[in-house]
C-alpha cells in the first residue's frame, strides 16, 4: 500500500499536468487550423478569380449589368462562395450579390482582404474576405471581391478538438500504466541498489556488479572518493626525515602485524669458502645496497638464490640463515638452483634479453625456448617459496626486478589477498622495443598479478603503461595511473629509489678524507700532486666505461697540462662472466687502457688504474672519500646508487660529481655536471671543469646533492611503497568485510567499518 500511495504521489500530477496540455494545446490548435483553411481559400480565390477574369470583362461592357448579374449568381451556386462583389479601379461597388453586405464599400472590403487572420461575420456565418484585380485587353476592369463560407471550419475544429483530447487522455493513461509496471518492477532494484551502495558494492570494489538502476550513481561516487584521495596525496607533498625508526612505525600503525617478505636473484650476504673458513661477503648490488637497510627495519623474510659456494653450510633444515651477521634483524631463505637453471634463467633469459632489450644499449637481445622454458620453472620455485613462508593469507610482498617478472600472477593465484609490490630496478623500453620479446604478453601479464607496479622514474612508468596498452587488453585509466586487467587493478607509480641515509654506525668510524687520500697513493704508487677521478661499476657494457675512457683520453690531449697532474682509478668488478659478451667486454676495456696508458703514462706511473676485482663496501667508501671526482656515465641505467654513494660519502661537502643524463638520478640530482656520455667532446669538458672548480663552488654544489640524497633516501623510497600498500590493504580489507556483512544481510555504517580496520 506504501508503494502504491507513492506511486499515486506521482501519477495525479502527471493526469493534471496532460489536463492541462490538453487545455492549452486546444486554442493553438485552432488557431493554426484558421490560418491553414485560410491560406486554402486565398489559393482558391486566385483560381477562382482567373476563371472568371474574362467573362466578367466582358460582361462589363453591358450598362444595364444583367449579364454581369447571370455570372456572378451562376458562380456563388458553389457551397463555399457566398457572396461576390465588383469594384470600379476608383473604388466604387459596380456589382454585388444578394448575401453582399449592403454597407460595405470597396475600401472595407479591401482593409478585410488585407487584414491576416481577420474575418467577417454575416448573417450565414464567419466568411473570408478576398481581393483580385480584374483585367481586359483594354486595361483594368476592376476588383472582384470573394467571399468564402468559413463555417465548415468551426465543424473541423470541433472534430479536431474531440481527437486532440481522446490523444492526450489516452496517451495519459498509457503513461500511468507504464509507470505503474516499471515503478513496481524496478522498486525492489532501487532499494536493493541503494543498501549495496551503503554496503560500498561497487563503490570499494570498482569491478564488483551494480544494480543498473543506480550505475551511474556508483560511478559519480566512486569518481568523488578517487578525487578526494588524489587530493589527499597531493597535500601530503614530499616526505622528509625519512630514518629506520620512522620506517617501523609505519610498519607497527599501519600494517600492524603483516609479514613483509622479500623476493630478488641476489643476496645480501653471501657465504665463501675462503683460505680461513667460511667467509661473508656483500654482493656488489645496487638492489641490494637499497633493500636490506629495509628488511633490517621491517624483520621480514628474504628469499633469494643461494649463489655463494659455503651458503648451504651455514642454513638451517629449512634453508633459512639470520641476517645481518651478528645482529639477526631478518631472515634470509635460500633457493638452489641447478647449473642448468642458472644459465637458463639468469644468464640466458634474464641477462641476454631481459637486460639489453630494457637498456637499449646497442647490444642485440637474444630469446631461447629453453631459456624461456628455464626462466618459468624459476619463477614458480620461487612463487611456491613465498606461498610456503607466508603466515597468513595477505602478506605483503616486494618482488625485485626484472628476474621474477612471472612471479606475481603465479603468487596472486594462490595468495589472491596478498599486496604485491613489484618494483622494476632497470628501465622500461617503448613499446616498439618491447615487441621485440616473442613472450612479451606473458611477461605483462604476470606483471600485472601486482597490486603495486613501481619505477624508477615517471618516464618508464609512462612507457610501460603504453606498453600493456599496445599488447594487452586491459582499461587504463592513465589520470589515477591505475591498470584493470581481468578485473584486478594495479596502480602504476615511480619510486625513485636511494640508498640509506641517516648514515650507518661505521660512518662515525670512516677515516678523514685525508687519510683516505693518502692510503689510496700509497698503494696505488700515485703522485702526492695528482688529482684523482674515480668510477665504480660492475663490468657491465651499460655503464658506460669505454665511453668515460674516451672522455679521459680527449681530456688529455685537449689539455696536455694534465697528463702529469691527473690519475683515473676505474674499479669493475667481474660480472656475468659466463656470457660471451661480458667476457669481450672486459677484454676490450682492458685494451683500451693499455692504449691510453702506452700514450700518456709513464714507466710506473700509469695514468688509468683499472682494479678488476670485487671491493667491499667499506673500500669503496674510502675510494670515493679519495677522489676529487667522481663519474657516472651510464648509456642508460634506471638509477644508479653509485652517485649517490659518492655524495653520502662526502660529508666533507668536497668532490665533483659528472652524471650521465641517461641515469635515473639525473633528474634528481641537477647539482652534478650532467653530460652526455656519447658526446667525448662534452665529458671531457666536464672533467677539465670538475678538476678546476673552486672549492667554494664544490661545496655549494655538494651541499645541495646532499641535501637531496639525505632528504629523498632509501627509507622514504620503502615508506612511499609501503604507505601505498597499506592505503590498498585497508581498502581491501574495508571491502572485505562490507562483502561479509552484506552476505548476512547487516546494513553496517562504512564509517565505523573503516575505523575498526
Amino acid at each position: 500500500m506504501k508503494t502504491l500511495g507513492l506511486q499515486l504521489r506521482f501519477l495525479i500530477p502527471l493526469i493534471l499536468i496532460l489536463a492541462g496540455a490538453a487545455y492549452l494545446a486546444v486554442p493553438v490548435m485552432d488557431r493554426l487550423t484558421l490560418r491553414w483553411f485560410a491560406r486554402d481559400l486565398d489559393m482558391r480565390g486566385v483560381l477562382v478569380a482567373n476563371a472568371l477574369s474574362e467573362s466578367v470583362a466582358e460582361a462589363a461592357s453591358d450598362t444595364r449589368g444583367r449579364k454581369l448579374q447571370a455570372l456572378f449568381s451562376r458562380a456563388v451556386l458553389d457551397e463555399r462562395l457566398v457572396a461576390i462583389g465588383l469594384c470600379s479601379p476608383t473604388g466604387e461597388l459596380l456589382r454585388r450579390t444578394d448575401h453582399f453586405p449592403k454597407d460595405m464599400t470597396c475600401v472595407q472590403a479591401e482593409d478585410l482582404a488585407n487584414s491576416k487572420g481577420t474575418n467577417l461575420h454575416i448573417e450565414g456565418g464567419p466568411v473570408h474576405v478576398s481581393v483580385h484585380p480584374v483585367a481586359s485587353e483594354a486595361g483594368p476592369v476592376g476588383e472582384l471581391v470573394l467571399m468564402h463560407d468559413l463555417s465548415f471550419i468551426e465543424r473541423r475544429s470541433q472534430d479536431t478538438r474531440r481527437y486532440l483530447v481522446i490523444l492526450i487522455t489516452g496517451l495519459g493513461a498509457v503513461i500511468a500504466l507504464v509507470t505503474l509496471i516499471v515503478a513496481q518492477l524496478s522498486w525492489r532494484g532501487w532499494i536493493a541498489g541503494t543498501r549495496a551502495l551503503l554496503h560500498g558494492e561497487g563503490l570499494l570494489r570498482p569491478n564488483s556488479p551494480v544494480f543498473p538502476e543506480l550505475a551511474p550513481l556508483a560511478a559519480d561516487l566512486r569518481e568523488r572518493l578517487r578525487e578526494v584521495e588524489d587530493e589527499y596525496k597531493r597535500l601530503q607533498g614530499a616526505d622528509a626525515d625519512w630514518t629506520p625508526h620512522r620506517l617501523q612505525t609505519l610498519l607497527r600503525t599501519q600494517m600492524r602485524g603483516d609479514q613483509v617478505i622479500v623476493v630478488s636473484n641476489r643476496e645480501p650476504y653471501m657465504h665463501e669458502r675462503g683460505a680461513g673458513g667460511i667467509e661473508i661477503r656483500r654482493p656488489a648490488s645496487g638492489l641490494v645496497t637499497a633493500v636490506e637497510p629495509v628488511m633490517r627495519a621491517c624483520s621480514g623474510t628474504w628469499i633469494a638464490h643461494g649463489s655463494g659456494s659455503a651458503d648451504r653450510e651455514v642454513v638451517d633444515r629449512h634453508d633459512h640463515v639470520a641476517l645481518p651477521p651478528g645482529h639477526d634483524e631478518y631472515l634470509l631463505r635460500r633457493i638452489w638452483l641447478t647449473p642448468e637453471q642458472e644459465q637458463g634463467y639468469y644468464y640466458g633469459f634474464a641477462n641476454e634479453g631481459l637486460w639489453p632489450l630494457c637498456h637499449v644499449a646497442h647490444v642485440r637481445p637474444v630469446f631461447r625456448e629453453s631459456d624461456w622454458e628455464h626462466y618459468k620453472r624459476v619463477n614458480r620455485l620461487f612463487a611456491d617459496a613465498v606461498v610456503a613462508e607466508a603466515r597468513s593469507e595477505d602478506p605483503v610482498i616486494l618482488v625485485q626486478d626484472y628476474h621474477f617478472a612471472l612471479v606475481p600472477a603465479m603468487v596472486r593465484e594462490r595468495l589472491p589477498r596478498a599486496t604485491i609490490l613489484s618494483f622494476w630496478h632497470i628501465p622500461w623500453p617503448n613499446p616498439e622495443s618491447f615487441g621485440i620479446c616473442p613472450w612479451r604478453a606473458e611477461i605483462l601479464e604476470g606483471m600485472l598479478g601486482s597490486t603495486i607496479m613501481g619505477f624508477h622514474t615517471q618516464f618508464h612508468c609512462k612507457n610501460f603503461m603504453e606498453t600493456v596498452d599496445r599488447y594487452l587488453e586491459a582499461r587504463i585509466e592513465h589520470e589515477h595511473s591505475t591498470i584493470t586487467f581481468h578485473g584486478d587493478p594495479t596502480f602504476v607509480e615511480a619510486y625513485p629509489i636511494s640508498i640509506e641515509w641517516p648514515l650507518p654506525e661505521q660512518a662515525r668510524t670512516w677515516p678523514s678524507v685525508g687519510q683516505c687520500r693518502s692510503e689510496l697513493m700509497e698503494r696505488l704508487d700515485i703522485p702526492r700532486d695528482h688529482r684523482i677521478a674515480v668510477g665504480v661499476d660492475r663490468f657491465d657494457y651499460t655503464k658506460g666505461i669505454l665511453e668515460r675512457l674516451h672522455a679521459v683520453e680527449r681530456m688529455l690531449e685537449k689539455y696536455p697540462e694534465w697528463q702529469k697532474r691527473f690519475t683515473f682509478v676505474q674499479v669493475a668488478a667481474p660480472s656475468r662472466g659466463a656470457l660471451e659478451e661480458y667476457r669481450l667486454f672486459q677484454q676490450r676495456i682492458a685494451a683500451q687502457v693499455d692504449r691510453i696508458n702506452d700514450r700518456f703514462g709513464r714507466p710506473g706511473a700509469p695514468v688509468i688504474r683499472l682494479l678488476a676485482q670485487h671491493h667491499e663496501h667499506d673500500e669503496v667508501t674510502k675510494l670515493y672519500r679519495a677522489a676529487d671526482v667522481c663519474l657516472v656515465t651510464s648509456l642508460h641505467d634506471g638509477m644508479n646508487l653509485v652517485c649517490k654513494e659518492f655524495i653520502a660519502a662526502r660529508d666533507d661537502e668536497r668532490g665533483v660529481l659528472i652524471l650521465s643524463r641517461f641515469a635515473g638520478a639525473a633528474r634528481e640530482l641537477t647539482e652534478a655536471l650532467i653530460v652526455n656520455p656519447y658526446h667525448v667532446e662534452e665529458t671531457a669538458d666536464a672533467l677539465f671543469h670538475a678538476l678546476t672548480m673552486p672549492p667554494g663552488e664544490q661545496r655549494e654544489r655538494m651541499a645541495s646533492l646532499r641535501s637531496t640524497v639525505h632528504e629523498f633516501n632509501v627509507y622514504r623510497w620503502a615508506g612511499r611503497m609501503l604507505s601505498d600498500a597499506a592505503r590498498l590493504r585497508l581498502r581491501q580489507r574495508v571491502s572485505t568485510r562490507v562483502q561479509r556483512h552484506a552476505g548476512s544481510g547487516t546494513i553496517v555504517p562504512l564509517s565505523r567499518k573503516s575505523t575498526r580496520s
